[in-house]
């Protein structure tokens, strides 16, 4: 048997009453929304190079190394500019003379005095005649020659030799990675077999013979490097070319009739832009360390131009007895190398949209 609620009457007329004596003014709307506007993004609409930038300024060690590279860059284009002096110029009666800054000669680093064979501190530039206000912030080689100036030029050589293997690492590296990974098959079979046997020669070997058919110099370093460093890239490349020529949006421009080119150039290769930047990032500071190797050991840059390498090389015969013409040339490319690597990790977190902000 069912039973039905009796309503009761006089609780509810109490709620109605005690209705009545709100204020109608706490139900009124704050904010008036307009119906063509409900839907509209207020935050600005950001590309993939920009959201890029804007997650790379979060990292506080790429943004610095990024702005030392700059420096090194800028100082390294216009050396003619920032050079005290002659890198090349010979005076031998100033030889060996150590770090004078002015301002810092409370430090005895940098006020131009040392320790001679008897044991007694004397002033340097005194003793070689040298004039009141002439300065050798980084000291002289054994040839007086300024070493600072020679720091800023065998940069500047280092730095060609590092971009333009880079360039050519694109250029190589980026057409043989994509034709291999987009024809796939026999094509794809023979010329990965050619990178094996291309990579199985070890590259002392290869700077050997190419010493054999050419003068030692910037450009048969520069041939040296290319040769090999492509090979990484375009592994890089056609792993990415496999994988995005099997998108959607690659078969529908297939479907309507695209050419290959226009493919390869419009939808895969901007794809894969943000990996390529990374790994010239990476292959930057191998160059320039594979460069200091080949002058370290005396088949690099011949004389009376210096890299970083030679110069390592010439302070590293006397450490013992004059140890800053070691540390600073060696201190230069040791930043370097680092600024690349931390701004290459940086790049490649910021290209990555995977990773947490």
């Amino acid at each position: 048997m069912s039973h039905t609620e009796i309503p009761n009457t006089n609780y509810n007329q109490k709620i109605v009453e005690h209705t009545k004596d709100i204020d109608d003014s706490l139900f009124t709307t704050k904010v008036q929304l307009e119906s063509d506007r409900n839907e509209e993004i207020v935050a600005p609409t950001l590309n993939f190079l920009q959201d890029s930038w804007r997650r790379l300024k979060k990292n506080k060690g790429a943004m610095i190394s990024f702005f030392v590279i700059s420096l090194i860059i800028i100082i390294a284009v216009f050396a003619p500019f920032f050079a005290p002096h002659d890198p090349n110029a010979q005076n031998p009666a100033w030889s060996n003379l150590p770090p004078k800054i002015p301002g810092l000669e409370g430090f005895s680093w940098f006020n131009g005095t040392s320790v001679n064979r008897g044991g007694t501190l004397i002033d340097s530039y005194d003793q070689s005649g040298v004039p009141e206000g002439v300065y050798y912030y980084l000291g002289t080689d054994s040839l007086g020659r300024d070493l600072l100036s020679r720091i800023i030029f065998g940069t500047r050589i280092s730095l060609i030799v590092a971009f333009a293997a880079a360039l050519i690492n694109l250029i190589f590296g980026i057409a043989y990675g994509m034709i291999s990974g987009w024809m796939g098959g026999r094509v794809d079979n023979l010329m990965q077999r050619v990178l094996e046997i291309l990579s199985g020669v070890p590259n002392l070997v290869i700077v050997v013979l190419m010493l054999l058919v050419m003068n030692p110099g910037l450009v048969s370093i520069i041939i040296t490097i290319a040769l090999t460093s492509w090979i990484t890239m375009s592994r890089v490349v056609r792993a990415q070319t496999i994988r995005l020529k099997q998108q959607e949006y690659v078969l529908a421009a297939q479907v309507l009739g695209q050419p290959t080119i226009k493919i390869m150039f419009k939808h895969i290769l901007p794809n894969m832009m943000g990996l390529i930047i990374v790994q010239v990032m990476f292959a930057l500071p191998s160059a320039i360390f594979f460069e200091a190797f080949l002058s370290f050991i005396g088949i690099g840059i011949p004389a009376p131009n210096a890299s970083l390498g030679t110069l390592i090389n010439d302070g590293y015969k006397t450490f013992r007895f004059l140890p800053h013409l070691m540390w600073y040339p060696a201190a230069v490319i040791s930043i370097i190398m680092l600024s690349f690597n931390l701004l290459a990790d940086g790049l490649r977190d910021a290209f990555d949209p995977k990773m947490k902000e």
